[in-house]
C-alpha cells in the first residue's frame, strides 16, 4: 500500500484497528509519509519525510517515490500494489518499470485529482496543472485496476473510459461518533471541520459568516483546522470576536464533542471526493449545509438531511445557514434525517479489509 498519507508510529487506535484487520487477511507493507518525531519504520510501515525545506516536501516525496517503489518491489515482491492517488500511481508505475516487476497496480481514487494543484496550497502550484493533469490521466489508464469510493468518483473515472473494478468507501473509524446522540444546543452554532485550503471554500465561509453574524444575534461559528489559508480565519476571529472560534486541531473524540455543541456542520467545498466529516456529523444527528459538488451530493439530500448550495456563492451559503440556524424546527427535522442516513456509511474494519482482499484477489 503506497500513498502520501502521513502516519505517526505507533498508530492511533482507529488506524491500528484498520491495519490489524488488513494484516489478518494480507501480508501487508505500507510506504507512506512520516511526521516530525515519529519512528520511520516498523515491520509494516516505512515512512519518508517530512523533508527540508518544507516547501519542497511534496516535490521531494514524489521525486523519491519511484526509487522507493523499485526497492520495495525487489525486496518484497507483492501480489498487488495499492496506490492512494492518481499522481502517486504515475510515479509508482515508473518505479515498477525500473524494478522490471509485473506486480499489478491498483489505483484508489478518493477524489478529484485535478484539485490538488488548483485548489490546494500556494497559487504557484497552479503552474503544475498541465503536467499534473496529464500524469494523473496516464496513471488512471495504465493502472491494472481502479477502485473508487463513491458514485461521484465512479463517474469521474468513467468519464475517461475506465471502469472501476470495485466501488466501496474508505474505512472510517466512527466509534467516537456512535454514542447516543444528544440534543442540539439552544444557541445557534455552526461548525466547520477541515483543512484551511482553497478547495474547502474557506474564503466563501468567511464572507458568508460576516452576513450571518450581522443578521442573527448570538450565532457563533467554530472553525477546526489548519492550512495555508489560516490568515482568512485569523482575520475573521479578529473582526468578530465572540462570534467566531478557532481550534487548529482536535482528536476524533473532540470533533464528536464539537458536533454535539453545534446546530449544524458547514462544508462549503469547491471540490470534495466524499467528505468523511459529513458521515461523522450524521452519526451525531447534525445536518449539513454544504456545496453541491463532487461526492457531497452522494451524502447530502437537499431538504432531507441538510441543505445544498452552489459552490463559491457566499450569499447562497449565508442564506442557507440563516435558514437552519434561525429555525429550530427545521434544524431538528434535518438532524433527524441526518441520523437516519448515517447507517449506510458505517462499516467495520473487518468489512473494509474483506473488500480490499477481494480487490487484490481479483487480479491474481
Amino acid at each position: 500500500m503506497i500513498g502520501r498519507m502521513r502516519y505517526r508510529l505507533p498508530l492511533s487506535a482507529g488506524l491500528q484497528a484498520k491495519f490489524d484487520a488488513l494484516g489478518r487477511r494480507l501480508d501487508l507493507r505500507v510506504l507512506g509519509s512520516g511526521v516530525e518525531g515519529s519512528p520511520r519504520r516498523d515491520p509494516t510501515f516505512e515512512l519518508a519525510g517530512p523533508y527540508r525545506p518544507r516547501f519542497l516536501d511534496g516535490a521531494l516525496y514524489f521525486l523519491g517515490l519511484p526509487l522507493r517503489t523499485r526497492r520495495e518491489l525487489r525486496r518484497n515482491p507483492p501480489d498487488a500494489v495499492l496506490v492512494q492517488g492518481a499522481h502517486e500511481a504515475w510515479f509508482v508505475l515508473l518505479g515498477r518499470a525500473l524494478a522490471r516487476s509485473r506486480a499489478p497496480v491498483i489505483l484508489d481514487v478518493h477524489g478529484d485529482w485535478a484539485s490538488s494543484t488548483r485548489l490546494y496550497g500556494s497559487p504557484a502550484r497552479r503552474l503544475l496543472n498541465p503536467v499534473a493533469d496529464r500524469i494523473a490521466v496516464s496513471a488512471l489508464r495504465r493502472s491494472d485496476a481502479v477502485r473508487t469510493i463513491s458514485d461521484y468518483t465512479t463517474r469521474r473515472v468513467r468519464s475517461y473510459g475506465v471502469e472501476p473494478a470495485l466501488v466501496f468507501p474508505a474505512f472510517m473509524d466512527l466509534e467516537p461518533f456512535l454514542e447516543p446522540a444528544v440534543p442540539p444546543p439552544a444557541a445557534p452554532r455552526a461548525l466547520f471541520v477541515g483543512v484551511l485550503e482553497h478547495y474547502k471554500g474557506i474564503e466563501e465561509l468567511a464572507a458568508a459568516w460576516r452576513t450571518v453574524a450581522a443578521t442573527l444575534p448570538g450565532a457563533t461559528l467554530h472553525v477546526v483546522g489548519r492550512g495555508s489559508r489560516r490568515e482568512v480565519v485569523e482575520r475573521l476571529v479578529a473582526e468578530l470576536p465572540g462570534r467566531t472560534e478557532w481550534t487548529e486541531a482536535l482528536p476524533a473524540e473532540g470533533v464528536a464533542r464539537a458536533l454535539d455543541a453545534s446546530t449544524l456542520l458547514v462544508l462549503p467545498s469547491r471540490s470534495e471526493g466524499m467528505g468523511r466529516v459529513l458521515v461523522e456529523a450524521f452519526c451525531r444527528g447534525r445536518p449539513a449545509v454544504a456545496s453541491r459538488v463532487g461526492g457531497i451530493v452522494d451524502l447530502v439530500q437537499d431538504g432531507q438531511n441538510g441543505l445544498l448550495v452552489p459552490p463559491q456563492d457566499p450569499a447562497a451559503l449565508a442564506d442557507a445557514l440563516l435558514r437552519v440556524l434561525s429555525d429550530p424546527d427545521l434544524a431538528a427535522r434535518l438532524g433527524a434525517g441526518a441520523a437516519a442516513s448515517a447507517g449506510a456509511w458505517v462499516s467495520t474494519a473487518e468489512e473494509y479489509a474483506a473488500r480490499v482482499e477481494s480487490l487484490v484477489a481479483g487480479l491474481r
